[in-house]
């Protein structure tokens, strides 16, 4: 029988008798070329038809496989994938004609073993209660190998992406398949598995026989698939299997490199920029000056933009100054964090071409806007997480904390945009004094009066900061008991919903040191203070129901989504006696403590964390990797200590978050 022939009666057929139980005893391939019309699909019978729409077939889930009728499902999904396999090497037969004999001909020697895969999962279907044909299909292969214009497109998207990610598939369900006692089926997948390594080899020959010469595998391999096929679905959402890629010839860089590539399989991705110096920036803007930091505030920005890593999504984008290293992505993913795609900033041509889901900078700042802007003409309009192309300057400053303050009642300091303003100011205030700077941040650029009174230093600082900053926030200088932050999320129909609160860890002079989250927040706080925080100033119920309120009209008319933190206190007054600052500031936008937060949602039940940012001089030794437990990927972060940005490429500053019960934190 012509080789010819064979395909058109297995892409052609009505029937599965005719597609799948075709076996020629003798296959001929010396009249390959005849008229070709492209089909809107493969021939199939009535009840397994793919309509030219597509159909979409939701995956059925491993959590039920001890049911029959749930196993019958799973297999009746990866049937219909093997089907497909057999069409689409049935189509690059007819498509291609002219290929090399050695390539058709072994194509038809896979294609045979798809046959007899559908065949083996159609009889496991079938006692498991289950008909071929009785439940929706999926045709999402058939759409992204199917318009192949050369047999490198077949080999890269069919035998190197699908092909490749079920050498992590076959191995993950035969094994969830013995664990709930089916051993036919699993024998089923071990036997597929086997098959499947052959089916990569082939396709790995082919790739580097037609790829360009001047490029490794993996870069070659990356070139050549477009959207919306991406290297990262290559491999399964499953345990990822080096060692069947090996044994399928594959490198060590490819096998490394596809390890932690990540990008969205179907959602559509989020941006995550890290921009820490907004108030820095935004000083400069209104200023008309170019933002000239010094280079340990550059390094903040540079070292730590791994940062958003604590919120992000898994198939969300990271964009980021520099890649961190391939160790580093393996030991994340091994963590357990949910991994989105990382990319340079550098490198982001793919990105501007693909929908793009939202934006969430770490505090919209025009500079922000800038960076984001060239993808926001990708984005649907109903997305939540909008483009900004403006924001309030206003976000940025010391300003909001004082509305929110006035919102409340009497202020505990007062705004002043003068120098006779402070002076009034400091003629009524008694003991010592603290004025911060309109765009300060983390209790940097703050200035303490001494008994309210000034020194040569002090008058000239405040002179610069008046003509910069515009004004700044003079308040007495208070005996700090408790520092504290509630972190909110700002929803695109207004909606203000509290997410977490923390510790704030300060050093002497106020300026920010880390943030400390337990499973209860306040645990371990003295009696006293406790009562008086949450019985006589009923913190949790604030902070929780009436925060939230007076937030909206804070923002309101300001259309602003995302991140909001509002610090607070408690200190005590020249009596000793406890008193509650609900209000100390208000930042628009993430913060440390949101950081926190979301750390604390992935660790382990029961333990808390203490998250810093440290600079790599005050470490003695630098603190190794968090645990990697063997052969898997953890469920929560366990006892120790995790790095958040790659410790090898950062210069300065470490992102540290330490695990451990909370006991041992509160010493």
């Amino acid at each position: 029988m012509e080789l010819r022939d064979f395909a058109e009666q297995v892409l052609y057929g009505k029937s599965l008798e005719e597609k799948l139980l075709l076996k020629p005893k003798l296959i001929t391939d010396d009249a390959p070329a005849a008229a070709f019309t492209m089909p809107d699909g493969p021939g199939r019978p009535i009840e397994l038809k793919i309509s030219e729409r597509g159909v979409k077939a939701d995956f059925p889930g491993t959590n039920r496989l001890d049911d029959d009728r749930e196993r019958g499902k799973m297999l009746h999904f990866l049937a219909n994938h093997e089907l497909l396999a057999t069409e689409l090497m049935a189509l690059v037969l007819l498509k291609f004609p002219n290929a090399p004999k050695e390539f058709r001909l072994g194509v038809y020697e896979t294609l045979k073993e798809e046959q007899a895969h559908t065949l083996m999962y159609m009889r496991r279907m079938k006692e498991c209660g289950v008909e071929f044909g009785e439940l929706p299909v999926n045709d999402y292969f058939w759409r992204a190998v199917a318009p192949m214009e050369q047999p490198m497109d077949f080999v890269s998207r069919l035998s190197l992406v699908f092909e490749q990610a079920n050498l992590d598939y076959s191995v993950h369900y035969a094994k969830l398949f013995r664990e709930v006692g089916d051993g036919g089926t699993a024998a089923v997948l071990e036997k597929i598995y086997e098959d499947e390594i052959e089916h990569v080899g082939h396709g790995l020959k082919w790739f580097r026989k037609w790829k360009d010469q001047s490029k490794s595998d993996w870069e070659a391999f990356q070139t050549q698939l477009h959207f919306p096929l991406a290297p990262v679905r290559a491999k399964g959402v499953a345990p990822y299997n080096a060692e069947g890629r090996k044994l399928a010839g594959i490198d060590n860089d490819w096998i490394e490199f596809l390890e932690v590539e990540e990008q969205s399989r179907g959602r559509t991705p989020v941006l995550h920029w890290f921009n820490p110096n907004a108030e820095g920036e935004e000083l400069a803007r209104i200023n008309k000056q170019s933002f000239s930091p010094k280079r340990n505030v550059s390094l903040l920005e540079e070292d730590l933009d791994m940062v958003p890593l604590a919120w992000a999504r898994r198939d969300d984008v990271l964009i980021l100054r520099k890649e961190p290293s391939r160790e580093h992505l393996r030991n994340i993913r091994a963590w357990g964090f949910p991994m989105p795609e990382c990319v340079a900033v550098t490198n982001t041509k793919d990105l501007k071409e693909r929908r793009i889901g939202g934006m969430r900078p770490w505090a919209w700042q025009q500079k922000a806007s800038d960076v984001l802007e060239p993808y926001s003409s990708n984005m649907n309009a109903n997305v939540s997480q909008k483009w900004r192309a403006h924001s309030e300057s206003k976000w940025m400053s010391k300003r909001m904390g004082f509305e929110l303050e006035q919102q409340l009642g009497e202020p505990v300091g007062e705004w002043c945009t003068t120098l006779d303003e402070v002076e009034d100011y400091l003629q009524r205030a008694s003991g010592d004094v603290l004025l911060k700077a309109a765009y300060s941040n983390a209790g940097r650029g703050h200035c303490r009066l001494l008994d309210g009174k000034w020194t040569k230093s002090a008058q000239g600082w405040l002179r610069r900061v008046l003509k910069e900053h515009g004004a700044v926030l003079a308040e007495p200088w208070l005996d700090r008991v408790l520092d504290f932050s509630a972190q909110y999320e700002v929803a695109a129909s207004g909606e203000i919903k509290l997410v977490g609160m923390t510790r704030v860890l300060n050093d002497e002079l106020g300026r920010f040191r880390g943030s400390l989250v337990l499973p209860k927040w306040a645990q371990g706080l003295d009696e006293g203070l406790s009562t008086f925080l949450f019985r006589d100033s009923r913190a949790h119920t604030f902070y929780k129901y009436e925060m939230p309120g007076i937030l909206k009209e804070l923002l309101a008319g300001s259309n602003y989504v995302g991140a909001l933190g509002v610090d607070s206190m408690v200190h005590k007054d020249t009596n000793g006696t406890y008193v509650f600052r609900p209000v100390v500031e208000v930042n628009v936008r993430h913060t440390m403590g949101r950081v926190a937060v979301e750390l604390l949602k992935k660790t382990a039940p029961g333990l808390g964390g203490q998250y810093e940012i440290l600079r790599k001089s005050q470490l003695e030794v630098l603190p190794e990797f968090g645990p990697i437990e063997e052969g898997g990927i953890q469920t929560g972060l366990t006892a120790g200590t995790y790095v958040l940005n790659d410790p090898a490429q950062a210069e300065e500053f470490l992102a540290i978050y330490r695990v451990a019960k909370p006991s041992s934190l509160l010493v």
